[in-house]
């Protein structure tokens, strides 16, 4: 390919809505533009990234014996309804009506259609287990879509699913999923690890994110420095300590009410009493989906992981109550509340059982109790690990870990989900003895136009993108530094000829451009290797050859650059 002859329409700018380095330097990289809000033109280079990353999805999917099809973007309400998801997915469903009056929605996800398209099409056990998947594009309408393709309205994904008559074989196929997963972040040259992870919309018991590694990344997570255990810090459980044995002899301190006036915040209470924010009981008042309030307890230098929450009170969703509402069920003002005598329902995080010498809000304005017991002055109606796991924190399953904290962009998910989707939409098997039975599901997806912008912030530098070999959109960059001279131009030709007999993926730099306009957009690129022709190296029989991750050069005669590049490339494809 030449460079003149391809679309690759470079900025000086950064753009003015990026705000992570892959969607600044996508767009001045000539890779992508916003069209709308979310929604973005994939420009030839950038295109090339996604068809590399497609293949080394197809290769792994394929060899792990999964069949490639193709269902519709669109899918009738009909059956997500039949799932229960119609309303349940919230306005992330972009729903339309067609000319009919009938609705539909554009598919963010396809559980439903496949388990539909299964169910009318398989019958008898004999034809399962089965893994199905495609790769396709994905309409999720997001509240404040953000950071380019790391979190678009619309995006390219593979799915899986996968269909079982036993609960053993789905787990078989989840681990399969899982080491194919693992192959192919490793052959798109990514730094990643899997975490385990809260199943969200998608439903069922047990899932891993694929995190890729990266400061910028959306999510934290927390892995053990001396096992293999990860997860998000939304599902990371935390290990809690059972509280100190009580010595019956030993005389307390009486419960008191201070005065803090105007001083509602644990940080701003910590000053004023100058005690450490661990010292406090800190109490979060929360709205469940069914309207109640139910009053949180954690530690003060902790916070309250609203997933684990969610999941202890078994509702869908809770929100921190407005101040409003909090005074209006309990007369108090927030800031000064308290378990003590608190008229809500109170459940606690681990940390605060036992607690002694502690303060909390006395339930009245401008006070604050201390040298609270938590055994002698209150009983919340249970404890539970409800906060969010820190760097520190004991490994919830080893004896001598400790967990350390790091940042992620999550890159693919896989989940067991059993029979939450065949159960209610009625897809079953006839099983030997002729009896009809629920079929277990597995479902697996990979973000592949996040990949791109995943790759991008985990490999770049201050002068642009740094492409792991296998996904770059060229391999090899041919740059003559001056291509009107005649013997420059000659030489870039024929090694663009013979490069591109030999197998490799090598775009032409044949523009009229300045030597330091040239060299300024081959690095923004990011094309794995350079080589440069200059008539001073030309005269003495050298290339230079330069690699884009290292900056490295080295002079290569002429007559063996192929040899040498070719052989670089299948170093560096084998690892």
């Amino acid at each position: 390919m030449r460079w003149s002859k391809t679309l690759i329409p470079t900025l000086k700018e950064v753009p003015a809505d990026a705000e992570v380095i892959s969607h600044k330097l996508l767009v001045r990289a000539g890779y992508i533009r916003q069209i709308s809000r979310g929604i973005y033109d994939y420009f030839p280079l950038a295109l090339k990234v996604i068809r590399k990353i497609e293949t080394i999805v197809r290769q792994e999917m394929d060899r792990a014996g999964a069949q490639e099809l193709l269902l519709p973007i669109s899918s009738p309400a009909e059956l997500w309804q039949e799932s229960g998801r119609w309303e349940y997915y919230g306005k992330e469903l972009l729903r339309f009506k067609d000319r009919h009056e009938r609705d539909f929605c554009l598919g963010p996800t396809h559980e439903e259609l496949i388990t539909d398209l299964v169910r009318r099409s398989v019958r008898s056990y004999r034809e399962l287990p089965i893994n199905l998947y495609q790769v396709q594009t994905k309409f999720r309408d997001e509240v404040r879509p953000r950071f380019g393709l790391m979190r678009g309205r619309e995006f390219i994904m593979k799915d899986a699913y996968s269909f079982h008559t036993t609960v053993e074989d789905c787990r078989r196929e989840y681990d399969n999923m899982y080491q194919a997963y693992k192959r192919i972040f490793t052959r798109c040259g990514l730094s990643f690890r899997p975490v385990e992870a809260d199943t969200g919309a998608i439903g069922g018991s047990l899932s891993h994110e694929f995190q890729v590694l990266a400061e910028s990344g959306e999510d934290a997570i927390v892995s053990c420095d001396q096992c293999e255990y990860a997860a998000n810090v939304e599902k990371a459980e935390v290990k809690g300590k059972p509280p100190a044995a009580r010595d019956i002899s030993e005389e307390l301190p009486k419960l008191e009410k201070v005065a803090t006036p105007g001083k509602k915040t644990v940080p701003e209470v910590a000053e004023f009493l100058k005690l450490g924010a661990n010292k406090f009981i800190k109490t979060l008042v929360y709205k469940t989906d069914s309207g109640d309030l139910i009053a949180a307890l954690v530690r003060g230098d902790h916070e309250i992981n609203e997933l684990k929450l969610r999941t202890m009170l078994g509702c869908r969703e809770v929100t921190l109550a407005d101040e409003a509402a909090v005074t209006a069920a309990t007369g108090v003002v927030t800031g000064y509340i308290g378990p003590i005598g608190l008229s809500l329902r109170v459940v606690a995080d681990l940390s605060v059982h036992g607690m002694r010498g502690a303060v909390t809000g006395a339930n009245e304005a401008n006070t604050h109790y201390v040298d609270i017991d938590q055994e002698r002055d209150f009983t919340p109606s249970a404890f539970a690990d409800l906060r969010l796991a820190v760097a520190g924190d004991p490994c919830p399953r080893c004896e001598s870990g400790k967990l350390q904290s790091h940042r992620g962009i999550e890159v693919g998910q896989v989940f067991y989900l059993g029979t939450k989707y065949s159960e209610k939409m009625g897809a079953t098997y006839l099983d030997a003895e002729g009896r009809e039975q629920p079929i277990e599901m597995g479902c697996y997806g990979i973000g592949i136009s996040r990949m791109v912008a995943a790759a991008v912030e985990q490999n770049n530098d201050a002068n642009g993108i740094i492409w792991p070999l296998a996904i770059a959109p060229f391999q090899v960059l041919v740059l003559p530094i001056n291509y009107k001279e005649d013997k420059l131009r000659d030489a870039g030709e024929k090694l663009y000829r013979d490069l591109q007999r030999a197998g490799v993926e090598v775009l032409l730099d044949d523009r009229d451009e300045r030597a330091g306009v040239k060299f300024k957009d081959a690095d923004l690129v990011g094309i794995p290797l350079r080589v440069t022709i200059g008539a001073k190296g030309l005269d003495k029989g050298f290339f230079e050859l330069r690699s884009r991750r290292d900056g490295k050069t080295e002079e290569v005669p002429v007559g063996e650059a192929v040899k040498v590049i070719t052989e670089k490339i299948a170093q560096a494809v084998q690892g």
